[in-house]
């Protein structure tokens, strides 16, 4: 049974937002997408022990749930027209299980919760709970709410997106820079969710900072001539790339300025200054591009700091007895950094 449980755990540690998102663009039904999976991952702890862990288990839990929402529109009058529809993509949830990775659509599902439909307030709670995984008291934690209050707020949200029948679609060219602040915040606080983990003690918020940085990977792909995409993949990579640097064996923080840089991951440090320089060459300024460009200059001081002791060490001459520096011609000498 704790076999199974940690399997079931990984699975929805790694899985969860993809399956949601994959169930809730195909049912248009956020909430009874959520109910689906719920019923999922509950019918995975009874049925895995006795049938064995399969071997992919996001394609078990895919299945699994598609035919629970379909059970769950037979069984209500309000969505019994759904039902239909729902039978007619039974077979797209069996050949993506069969497939070796089931679309990822996340990104379409950030851009629905960012519809003007939807409460400007609401839209970014939105998308940290459906789409990045955060639970609801979290979510709330970050917005200075209640969770009940927040919890209402994220339930009414859903029924609009169900009511208003909104397109689970990415939007067209024109429409996708209005809802683009939003989605980079999102992003933005998911990789903070992620960050404030820096010690690593849980897996799962670790693996939060991950999925932020692929999804501002694919954002970037997907709107290379927007700067703030841009820059908010470098600040992510920048930050990303001290990760291991920040905390000592022991857990105590490191601030940056002591941090030694040959833990950093020069790899993430090169994409980000990349991505920044792209940035700044459509020429509109915001937010993520400051930020970013901050993060360079405090990484660059860092190494340049050390270079510079580098440099000091080897050319600084050591005191001797009776001067200090050594003596040339009778006279004391000291031998400055740079000479």
């Amino acid at each position: 049974m704790e076999e199974t449980r940690r399997a079931v755990e990984v699975a929805a540690r790694d899985s969860y937002a993809r399956l949601l998102a994959w169930l809730a663009a195909r049912s248009r039904d956020v909430a009874a997408a959520e109910d689906a999976l719920a019923d999922a991952f509950a019918a995975a702890l009874g049925n895995w022990p006795k049938t064995g862990i399969p071997t992919r288990p996001e394609a078990w839990l895919l299945v699994a749930a598609r035919r629970r929402l379909i059970d769950s529109a037979r069984h209500s009058r309000v969505r019994g027209e759904a039902v239909p529809t729902l039978l007619a993509i039974t077979e797209d949830a069996e050949m993506e299980a069969e497939a070796v990775a089931f679309p990822d659509e996340r990104l379409k599902l950030l851009f629905v919760c960012a519809h003007p439909a939807i409460a400007e307030a609401d839209r970014t709670p939105l998308m940290l709970q459906t789409v990045l995984g955060l639970d609801a008291a979290r979510v709330a934690s970050a917005f200075l709410v209640q969770p009940a209050a927040m919890g209402q707020r994220l339930s009414r949200a859903k029924a609009k997106i169900r009511l208003a029948k909104i397109r689970f679609d990415l939007p067209e060219p024109a429409d996708m820079p209005p809802r683009l602040a939003a989605v980079l915040d999102a992003v933005y606080a998911a990789y903070g969710s992620g960050w404030d983990d820096v010690a690593g003690a849980d897996a799962r918020r670790k693996g939060l900072a991950t999925e932020a940085i692929h999804l501002g990977r694919t954002l970037v792909n997907l709107l290379p001539n927007q700067p703030e995409s841009l820059g908010l993949l470098a600040l992510m990579l920048h930050c990303e790339a001290r990760r291991e640097a920040r905390r000592t064996p022991d857990g105590a923080y490191v601030p940056l300025s002591d941090q030694d840089p040959t833990r950093w991951s020069l790899a993430m440090i090169a994409e980000a200054e990349v991505a920044l320089a792209a940035a700044a060459r459509l020429g509109r300024i915001g937010r993520y591009q400051l930020e970013a460009a901050i993060q360079s200059a405090h990484a660059q001081a860092v190494t340049f700091r050390d270079k510079w002791r580098e440099i000091s060490s080897a050319i600084w001459r050591p005191p001797v007895v009776g001067g200090f520096g050594k003596r040339l011609g009778g006279r004391p000498r000291k031998v400055r950094p740079g000479r």
